[in-house]
């Protein structure tokens, strides 16, 4: 790594946009005990701002400590407070236990007893991160707040814009969509420039003990990615039977709780051969909790294309009463598609792809883009098999 980061040659210039010299502004830095995090302080540490680290304790940390690849866990707050000490900057770290608990966990629960598949990220972000930890940086004086989020904040003709990162293979603008104006004024992302390859490279030319930590991977309050196990939890008795059904009305098995299912769903659904002629497989294309029903079909019925989403955040000009020419994601992994969004009032949009898309879940985010530029999204409230005038099949 010492090798890569001589041969990169990596010298950024941290440039947060604020009048007068770094040492006049105080930066908050949101530590994970990430290395993206950690390099995130140490480039404004090194650039001369006043940096304090924060530490989120968002959860009861004893079932994760030991757990590889998760954030938030008991070790992670012993990582920032070691890079903190390294680069001889103040850290605390702030119980958010009840906050995140009320905003993300129960969220994420209550989610899926609805029968929708919950990004408990984008919530985390979207309160406890944006809005908890913002107004936190203002009380201690901060002139911003800084993440080692991958995405990018650039000033255009109307102020800020939040962009792709670029690297593509780290871009997280899917999970900050919710980012609203008022707070991208605040929030400054360091990294969004650089791939990881080059952080980690920097990290090792800070020395930082968490140069080679491996990056989260799961949802940090699932120790084990049993989700039904975290749900059940969280809300016991919520996993009731009910009845597994095929789109054309038969009954063809029992469940033990929709919790264990969602959209596009194919491994696992419980279902044995013989219920179709050619013996095809069945993939879940709906959930009805109000029936405790999981509706089974070919895979021909998961293609959507008209989808109604709610409670849009927007962070450009208003949407033409003709409708907007964009780009979406309807899941992180999946690239944009192309597709028009119609203002329909009230928060809410219709974004008609143009081409069908499968595992298209309610609960899920629906991210709209301008080439690179993120212009806003919202929650998916439902999908219909229309057409992108609108028609239905």
């Amino acid at each position: 790594m010492t090798e890569l980061a001589a041969e990169l040659k990596i010298e950024p210039t941290v440039d947060l946009g604020l009048d007068g010299p770094p040492s006049a502004h105080r930066v908050v830095v949101a530590m994970s005990g990430g290395v993206d995090s950690s390099v995130t302080a140490a480039l404004l540490a090194e650039a001369g701002y006043d940096v304090v680290g924060i530490t989120l304790q968002l959860y009861d940390h004893g079932e994760a400590v030991e757990r590889k690849g998760a954030c938030c866990a008991g070790a992670d707050i012993y990582d920032a407070k070691q890079v903190a000490e390294r680069l001889g900057i103040p850290h605390y770290v702030l119980d958010y236990e009840s906050r995140f608990r009320q905003s993300v966990m129960d969220d994420f629960a209550d989610s899926y007893l609805r029968g929708e598949t919950p990004i408990p990220c984008v919530r985390c972000n979207q309160t406890v991160k944006f809005r908890d930890l913002l107004d936190t940086a203002r009380d201690l004086g901060a002139d911003c707040l800084a993440t080692g989020h991958y995405i990018q904040r650039v000033i255009g003709p109307d102020g800020p814009e939040l962009h792709q990162a670029v690297d593509p293979k780290k871009d997280q603008s899917y999970f900050l969509f919710a980012t609203t104006p008022e707070q991208l004024d605040f929030l400054r992302f360091p990294l969004g420039g650089l791939d990881k390859h080059e952080t980690r490279a920097l990290a090792t030319r800070f020395g930082l003990g968490v140069a080679d930590k491996p990056d989260s991977q799961d949802i940090c309050f699932v120790p084990s990615g049993d989700y039904a196990g975290v749900i059940e939890k969280l809300r016991p008795g919520a996993a009731e039977p009910g009845d597994i059904v095929h789109v054309d009305g038969r009954v063809i098995g029992q469940h033990d709780g929709i919790i264990h299912y969602t959209i596009g769903q194919r491994r696992g659904i419980g279902v044995g051969g013989g219920v179709t002629d050619d013996n095809s497989p069945l993939y879940v294309v709906r959930l009805d909790p109000d029936a405790k029903q999981v509706i089974v079909g070919p895979r021909d019925e998961l293609g959507v294309c008209d989808i109604y989403v709610k409670d849009m955040n927007w962070l450009a000009a208003p949407i033409p009463d003709e409708g907007l020419d964009v780009s979406v994601k309807v899941r992180s992994t999946r690239p944009p598609l192309p597709a028009r969004i119609k203002d329909l009032g009230q928060g809410r949009a219709l974004v008609s792809l143009t081409d069908p898309e499968e595992g298209v879940a309610a609960g899920q985010a629906c991210v709209v883009y301008d080439g690179a530029r993120v212009l806003g999204g919202g929650w998916i409230m439902g999908a219909e098999r229309g057409n992108h005038d609108g028609d239905r099949r």
